[in-house]
C-alpha cells in the first residue's frame, strides 16, 4: 500500500514494460473486434516528471530520458513507434515532462471499440486515476486488489483481451503469487494475452519463478529480459523481465530487434544484458 509509482516513472523497467504492451496493442487491432486491457495495479495513470518526487529520484533519466536523446536504426523505430506515438503526444512542446502509466499509454492507442479495465487499491492513487479517466466511457476505473480481478474480472466480455499484471512486489512471495495468478486467470480466460511484469535483482528466485511457470503447463510462453547493470553492488532493481502468455507470432522477432538496442543504451555499466527466449512453446529454453 505505500509503493508509489512516481519515482520510479519512466525509467528503464517502464521503458521495456510500456514499448511492449503497445506492441501487444497494436496487434490485437489486426482484427476489427473489440478487446479489452484488464490492468491490474494501475497506478495514477499519469505521471509528471517535472514533480518532486520523480525529481528526487531522476529514474526516468536513465530511461525514456536516454531513449528519447537516441538516435536509432530504422526496424528499431518501428518497432517503437506506437510507444513513442504517445510520449510525443503527451508532450506536444517537446522535451519530457509528462509520462503514461499502462492504463494512460493503452488507452491512448485505442479505437472507439476498445476498452480499458484498470484496476488500482491505493486510495490516493485510485482517485487520481479515477478522476483522469473521469466521464470516459471507453474506460472503468475500479478500487480493487488488482489480483482479485485476475478471478472477478475475467473472462471479459469481448472475449479478446490483455492482461497486464504488475505488483509493486513490496512484500515476500510476490513472484509465487504471479505463477497462481497467472493459472487461476488461464483457466477462466485462455484465450487472453497475458503480460506479466518482474524485477530482477540480486538474490531474485527467478530460476525457481521460471520453472514453477513452466510446471503450469502453459503452452506458449515467451520472455524477455533487460538488465542494465550488475546486481554484486546493490540490492535495488538492476532489470526486469516480462512473461507474455500467448505472444503475437511477431513478438520474439521484435524483441530480437529492440532488446540489443536497450541494452547498448540503457546500459548502466558493462555488465547490461538483455535475452528473450520461450519458456514454453515455439523453441523450448535450455
Amino acid at each position: 500500500m505505500n509503493y508509489r509509482h512516481i519515482y520510479h516513472a519512466g525509467n528503464f523497467a517502464d521503458v521495456l514494460k510500456h514499448a511492449v504492451l503497445a506492441r501487444l496493442v497494436t496487434y490485437m487491432q489486426g482484427k476489427d473486434k473489440a478487446f479489452r486491457v484488464l490492468d491490474t495495479h494501475a497506478g495514477i495513470g499519469l505521471y509528471d516528471l517535472s514533480s518532486e518526487e520523480a525529481q528526487k529520484t531522476g529514474e526516468w533519466l536513465d530511461g525514456i530520458g536516454r531513449l528519447l536523446a537516441s538516435d536509432m536504426p530504422a526496424a528499431v523505430a518501428d518497432v517503437l513507434e506506437p510507444y513513442l506515438k504517445v510520449i510525443h503526444e503527451l508532450n506536444p512542446q517537446g522535451g519530457l515532462t509528462h509520462y503514461p502509466g499502462s492504463p494512460k499509454l493503452a488507452r491512448m492507442l485505442f479505437r472507439p471499440q476498445d476498452r480499458l479495465s484498470a484496476m488500482e487499491l491505493h486510495p490516493d492513487d485510485y482517485e487520481t486515476l479515477h478522476r483522469l479517466f473521469d466521464g470516459d466511457f471507453q474506460s472503468r476505473i475500479t478500487h480493487l486488489d488488482g489480483w482479485l480481478s485476475l478471478g472477478a474480472h475475467l473472462p471479459p466480455k469481448e472475449k479478446r483481451g490483455i492482461v497486464l499484471v504488475d505488483p509493486p512486489f513490496e512484500i515476500e512471495g510476490e513472484y509465487e503469487r504471479l505463477v497462481e495468478g497467472l493459472e487461476k486467470a488461464v483457466k477462466r480466460f485462455a484465450g487472453g494475452v497475458y503480460c506479466l511484469w518482474y524485477p530482477l535483482k540480486k538474490n531474485a528466485p527467478i530460476p525457481a519463478f521460471h520453472k514453477a511457470l513452466k510446471e503450469t503447463g502453459i503452452p506458449k510462453m515467451l520472455c524477455a529480459e533487460l538488465s542494465v547493470k550488475s546486481d554484486r553492488e546493490t540490492t535495488g532493481l538492476t532489470g526486469s523481465g516480462l512473461i507474455v502468455v500467448n505472444p503475437p507470432f511477431t513478438l520474439k522477432q521484435e524483441l530480437d530487434v529492440l532488446l540489443p538496442f536497450l541494452k547498448e543504451r540503457l546500459a548502466q555499466d558493462r555488465f547490461a544484458s538483455a535475452r528473450a527466449f520461450w519458456l514454453a512453446g515455439e523453441a523450448k529454453a535450455s
